[in-house]
C-alpha cells in the first residue's frame, strides 16, 4: 500500500472499546509473563463480589470461565459503555458508568475483589473503601517510559514521568491502609509493520502522544513510512507491573 493509503486507513479503522484483534498481522506486541487473564479467571472463580475498574468495552473480563454471584464493570468513557453492556451480558454483569478520577458510587466494603487493567489512573483511596476487609485489589498496569520509542519518535524526546512508577503506586496504595502482597515488572517488545498500525494505535491509546492527529504528525508519520519500508518494523517496548494488594 502507498503512504496516502496507509493514512486513510489508519485515520478511518474504529477504536472504540479495547480490542486490539485489528492489529493482527499488523503489529505484535509481546505479552506480559505472569499472564494475567489467568489470574484474573482464578480470582473470579473463587469471589464473591467484584468490579473492573476501566473495563473499557468489557473485553478481557468477557472472557472469565467463572463469574462471581455479583459482577459490576465501571467505565467512564461513554463510548465504550454499550460495548462493554454487551460484551458482559453472558455473565450477568452490571455496567455501571463512573466520572474519570471520580468517586466509585459503591458503598464503603461492598466488594471482595476490585481488578483493572490498565487503569487510566488508580484511586487507591477509593479502591481501599470500596474493598471488603481481607479484599483484593489486582491490577496490571502501565508502567512508566512505555513505548517511550514511539512517542520520542513522534515529539523528539520527551521528558519520562514518573507517575506510573511501579514504586509510587505501591507507596500510594500503603498510604490508602493496603499491604501489597505482589509486585512484578516487565518490558515487553512491540513492532509496528507499517504506519497504519502505527496511527490506529496512537488514536486508540490517546496518552502514547497527547492530541494525535494524522493530520497534526503528518511529517513524523511519512518519516517513520520510509524508516519501517526501509529497515522493517518499528521497534518499541511497552512497560508493564502487576500490583496485588490486600485490605488488612
Amino acid at each position: 500500500m502507498t503512504f496516502e493509503e496507509l493514512l486513510a486507513e489508519g485515520a478511518s479503522v474504529p477504536v472504540e472499546g479495547w480490542d486490539f484483534s485489528w492489529f493482527e498481522g499488523r503489529a505484535t506486541e509481546e505479552r506480559p509473563p505472569w499472564g494475567y487473564s489467568r489470574l484474573l479467571a482464578e480470582r473470579m472463580a473463587t469471589g464473591r463480589a467484584a468490579l473492573d475498574i476501566d473495563t473499557g468495552g468489557g473485553e478481557v473480563l468477557a472472557q472469565i470461565p467463572h463469574p462471581p454471584p455479583v459482577l459490576v464493570a465501571a467505565e467512564s468513557w461513554a463510548p465504550n459503555l454499550a460495548i462493554a453492556q454487551r460484551n458482559l451480558a453472558p455473565l450477568g454483569a452490571s455496567v455501571v458508568a463512573v466520572g474519570e478520577d471520580g468517586d466509585l458510587p459503591f458503598p464503603a466494603g461492598t466488594f471482595d475483589l476490585v481488578v483493572s487493567r490498565h487503569p487510566v489512573d488508580t484511586r487507591w483511596d477509593e479502591v481501599a473503601r470500596v474493598l471488603a476487609p481481607g479484599g483484593t485489589y489486582l491490577s496490571q498496569q502501565v508502567g512508566a517510559g512505555s513505548v517511550r520509542e514511539l512517542t520520542d519518535a513522534m515529539m523528539g524526546p520527551q521528558e519520562v514521568s514518573l507517575s506510573r512508577d511501579p514504586r509510587r503506586a505501591v507507596a500510594e496504595a500503603e498510604a490508602a491502609g493496603l499491604e501489597v502482597v505482589d509486585l512484578r515488572t516487565a518490558a515487553l517488545r512491540m513492532e509496528f509493520h507499517d504506519v497504519a498500525a502505527v496511527i490506529v494505535f496512537l488514536r486508540k491509546v490517546i496518552w502514547t502522544v497527547p492530541g494525535f492527529t494524522v493530520d497534526a504528525y503528518r511529517p513524523q508519520l511519512a518519516e517513520m513510512h520510509e524508516r519501517i519500508q526501509a529497515g522493517g518494523p518499528f521497534v518499541a517496548h511497552s512497560q508493564r507491573f502487576l500490583i496485588e494488594a490486600r485490605k488488612r
